[in-house]
């Protein structure tokens, strides 16, 4: 489920995704259900950037300590990092009582020591049920979530956060004064249709926000499918 966002009027977005045509680009974010008893969800856009954005994390991950995965999803991004970083205890979280059910499905089926059950993290929430973290990753949330999700995600991660201590946002994201790529034009339009509350963010919104939540910007990473990596450490 989106961090912040709950649909219950009208067709879920997870279960939209399995009619939706190819049109030719990442939707990242948006998952698949498995159509049976099996409460695991599978989401085809984790499966294809997993690798590039392990290669991302091993550059700034702490040796030790604990990463909060704000919306999850289906869980499987956060199963394949555990097994990664064997060092470090991961907590997968997501406010969707569907998305927990998929990602406890995922953890039992590889049986990891390393990671912990999901938590109702909701990221607008002013109070999140965990006190501390030493990083937190929210990937695929930021384009699929109102704009104060994104707010509370900032403020959330500057809460549980040392110094220095990473937060990664990874997804498409718009540059001020670049022209949109042809591919992320069309998923943006995709996700304003599906709600006018989404989008793809310009960047420096993002940045600027954060930057007044206590964070800076460390780095910028180009990922596959016209993604990006942004790395923010703690004030």
């Amino acid at each position: 489920m989106l961090a912040g966002f709950h649909r219950c009027d009208c067709l879920p977005v997870w279960a939209a995704n399995i009619f939706e045509p190819d049109l030719g680009f990442d939707m990242g974010g948006l998952h698949e259900w498995r159509m049976s008893t099996d409460p695991r969800r599978s989401s085809p856009a984790a499966l294809r950037n997993r690798e590039p954005i392990l290669v991302a994390l091993r550059a700034i991950l702490p040796s030790a300590g604990t990463v909060i995965e704000v919306a999850s999803g289906s869980g499987e991004h956060v199963v394949y990092f555990a097994k990664h970083f064997p060092n470090l205890l991961w907590q997968p979280s997501d406010p969707a009582a569907e998305a927990r059910a998929s990602i406890a499905g995922w953890i039992a089926d590889e049986g990891l020591p390393n990671i912990l059950l999901p938590l109702p993290i909701d990221a607008m929430a002013p109070d999140w049920p965990i006190a501390h973290a030493d990083a937190v990753l929210a990937i695929n949330m930021v384009h699929i979530s109102p704009w104060a999700a994104t707010l509370g995600l900032l403020r959330g991660a500057a809460r549980l956060l040392p110094s220095n201590a990473p937060l990664f946002l990874y997804g498409p994201f718009q540059r001020d004064g670049e022209a949109m790529s042809l591919s992320n034009a069309a998923f943006d339009a995709d996700l304003r249709l599906r709600n006018s509350e989404w989008g793809i963010r310009l960047l420096e919104d993002v940045v600027h926000e954060a930057e007044k939540a206590g964070f800076e910007l460390a780095r910028v990473m180009a990922m596959p499918a016209n993604n990006l990596s942004v790395i923010l450490l703690r004030k």
